[in-house]
């Protein structure tokens, strides 16, 4: 399966291909600001060192969130148009997702894994997994003291942008929590590694539909109110 996969959600762009079981291409850039400018040139810049035509590819997958805004929005709008343009499926891929599967095998082996990131204003987007990666609960919004009572019991890793300050509200509490060094951020490898495998069993169907974004709060800009009427008689 071809599977060419995007993720524009953080503070990283990222674009990878993987072709029949392996990773063909990819690049991966630390941004905070211009995933718009950026993701396109990626992407043709991959699909031109693996020499395929989008006519070549079975599926379009990107992250979905959560993350920031613009690059959800960035991210998914591009998905949405490759896949117009080529008549291709779209999946979606959350960010918790892609985080933990891009951790080594040998480093969650025997122990739960945390997916936290920095959500800013004082709280971290949370989810945890089982050791083989099945979600233990759904995804939330919480401030660090809670993001860490909300940890299972047990071995646990964490990972991501965030863990530092979950691990922080921890303190010395929790002698059998590690964290992860790498990765910290989603990238599009771990995205297109995962779709490959998904949708390549037997009898899988693929998306019929685009993926929705994965918002776990509302956006912190917000349209200005409208103005009053000024007074006076009629």
């Amino acid at each position: 399966m071809n599977v060419l996969a995007l993720d524009s959600a953080s503070a990283a762009c990222s674009v990878a291909l993987w072709c029949d079981e392996a990773l063909r291409a990819h690049r991966f850039t630390a941004m905070a600001r211009g995933h718009a400018e950026a993701l396109m040139p990626m992407v043709e810049a991959v699909m031109a060192e693996a020499r395929l035509a989008y006519a070549d590819l079975d599926l379009i997958a990107t992250t979905v969130g959560p993350g920031t805004f613009t690059g959800l929005r960035v991210g998914l709008a591009t998905a949405r148009g490759l896949a117009l343009a080529a008549d291709l499926p779209i999946a979606g891929v959350t960010t918790f997702e892609a985080l933990v599967h891009g951790i080594e095998r040998t480093r969650r082996d025997g122990r739960a894994v945390a997916a936290a990131f920095d959500a800013r204003r004082g709280a971290v987007y949370l989810q945890t997994f089982a050791a083989d990666l099945a979600p233990l609960a759904p995804p939330q919004v919480l401030a660090p003291a809670a993001a860490a009572a909300a940890l299972p019991a047990g071995p646990v890793v964490l990972a991501g942008d965030g863990a530092a300050l979950v691990a922080a509200a921890l303190g010395d509490s929790r002698g059998d929590m590690a964290i992860a060094e790498a990765p910290r951020l989603p990238a599009a490898v771990a995205v297109a590694e995962l779709c490959a495998r998904r949708f390549a069993r037997d009898g899988a169907a693929l998306p019929r539909r685009p993926p929705a974004p994965l918002y776990l709060r509302p956006p912190g800009a917000r349209l200005p109110a409208p103005a009053k009427p000024r007074g006076g008689g009629a």
